[in-house]
């Protein structure tokens, strides 16, 4: 009896070691499981371009870098006050710079260029004045950041260019035309004015080769952004009245996938935001919130 009573037990005790093994693989196969999501969702936050973290550090290094372009007012700042704000040294706090910016103008024109340590990332701040009242009448800033990341959610690459500058008073006065043909006519002498502005600086004999070849690829690039919104503009010219809203319009970029463009025209003043792969989160989409239905009370005679 005292045998059989033994292996009872024995086996009672198996049975329980076997259950309980099978509720430690249960938790471990949860425990593992939980560890993956939690590892998989940090990847995805750091690597992800459109993180707040990621958001918060291009917009602070962007930020020193168009301080020139921020500060200069145009219709206000003078040359004497634009010129000093243009240059920035390599000495300065959290500048990153490889070396001092470099410095070129024409009569008219001025624009100090520079560059990352690594090569990958180039700028621009630039400014033309009035010939006579030498006025700022237009400002430009581009940035382009070239190096792909990898291990990286969604482009790497990012491109920004920024515009504000006095029209002409022949865009002003266009009766004839509708709305849409206006706004695209004006985005196409924008483009123009670029050309002509960097075309000066271009030619400028002080400026060293490497100077000019910069100048040239950022002017190649901005005029290719241009031509392929200019396109789209062309075929559905109904997508113009959008350029003002606060999203902007999305296009596909050959080289820096998605894009996004918004153009703001004042009385005389025409504002231009383009954003590429990296940096076109930065037009952000405004989420219109539904209207709550105010619910009118019975006035106090129907009351009683």
């Amino acid at each position: 009896m005292r045998r059989i009573k033994q292996k009872q037990i024995t086996i009672v005790d198996c049975r329980f070691a076997a259950k309980k093994m099978e509720i430690l693989s249960r938790k471990s196969t949860v425990a593992m499981r939980l560890f993956a999501v939690l590892l998989l969702g940090t990847l995805l936050g750091g690597c992800s371009t459109v993180s707040p973290w990621a958001k918060a550090r291009q917009l602070s290094h962007q930020a020193k870098l168009s301080a020139p372009y921020d500060q200069i007012r145009v219709k206000q700042s003078v040359i004497h006050d634009a010129v000093p704000k243009i240059q920035r040294l390599k000495g300065e706090p959290g500048a990153g710079f490889a070396e001092d910016e470099l410095i070129s103008h024409s009569e008219n024109v001025v624009v100090s260029l520079g560059q990352s340590k690594d090569g990958f990332k180039t700028w621009f701040n630039m400014v033309t004045f009035q010939e006579n009242e030498l006025t700022a009448i237009r400002k430009y800033f581009f940035f382009i950041d070239d190096k792909a990341r990898s291990f990286q959610i969604g482009p790497s690459r990012g491109l920004r260019f920024d515009c504000e500058m006095v029209l002409e008073k022949e865009m002003l006065a266009e009766p004839d035309t509708t709305e849409n043909a206006r706004r695209i006519a004006i985005l196409r002498n924008v483009l123009d004015n670029l050309r002509k502005d960097i075309g000066e600086l271009s030619d400028d004999t002080n400026a060293t080769g490497q100077e000019n070849k910069m100048l040239d690829i950022c002017r190649m690039l901005i005029k290719q952004t241009f031509e392929v919104i200019l396109r789209k503009l062309d075929s559905s010219p109904v997508l113009a009245t959008r350029l003002s809203q606060v999203g902007g319009v999305e296009f596909d970029h050959i080289n820096l996938d998605k894009g996004k463009i918004q153009m703001v025209i004042g009385a005389d003043i025409v504002r231009v935001k383009i954003r590429l792969g990296a940096f076109a989160h930065m037009i952000e989409v405004k989420k219109s919130k539904p209207k709550k239905e105010r619910v009118r009370k019975p006035s106090s005679v129907f009351r009683r």
